[in-house]
């Protein structure tokens, strides 16, 4: 069975779609009128194999909070749409990824649980125009629809691209191993019977 999905969201701030395909090549398009979103979204697919097309209007000319938040929470929506009962899949994973000075670690359950730990010294730092605060809360965006537990933490790394880069890219391993079907696994990996 497929496990694609296809999220629209449209606000007075943001027009946003998104489609998901998990068991894809790392085939990505992407539009947000954020360069560096675009980037990291971009990594994100190439890492996880997964197909991705994101498409997204908002108000830049205001803030990127908007815009960066929204893609969180439709993406979130189709992975949570693709994962579906969640039956056969490893459910959790981790990733510890160097990206040369820097290095952060990636643990996620996809357990049905949304919580976010962020935990990073870059608070107030930019890539060119991007306040990298904005990453929190895609993620938290993210983790809240895809209903998933999901820790990332910087253990060090001055550069805050680099930083940035890490974390998607342990994000992107991380996910790849917990939606990759288990061979021992029949049903839905949770003693309650149920995501």
């Amino acid at each position: 069975m497929a496990r694609t999905a296809t999220r629209t969201r449209t606000t007075r701030e943001t027009d946003i779609a998104v489609t998901l395909n998990l068991d894809g090549a790392g085939v990505c398009h992407v539009a947000t009128g954020i360069g560096f979103l675009d980037h990291m979204l971009e990594l994100f697919a190439r890492h996880s194999l997964t197909d991705l097309d994101v498409r997204a209007t908002g108000d830049v000319n205001v803030d990127y909070h908007h815009t960066v938040e929204d893609v969180g929470l439709v993406l979130g929506s189709c992975l949570n749409q693709a994962l579906g009962e969640r039956r056969g899949i490893r459910r959790y994973g981790f990733f510890q990824l160097p990206m040369d000075e820097a290095l952060c670690e990636v643990a996620l359950d996809l357990g049905g649980r949304p919580f976010l730990v962020f935990a990073s010294a870059m608070k107030h730092m930019q890539v060119r125009d991007f306040e990298v605060k904005l990453l929190e809360e895609f993620f938290r965006a993210l983790t809240v629809e895809g209903r998933m537990n999901l820790h990332l933490r910087q253990i060090y790394g001055d550069e805050a691209h680099h930083v940035c880069e890490a974390m998607f890219k342990g994000f992107a391993r991380a996910l790849r191993m917990a939606v990759e079907s288990d061979p021992r696994e029949t049903g839905i990996p949770s003693s309650k019977g149920k995501i």
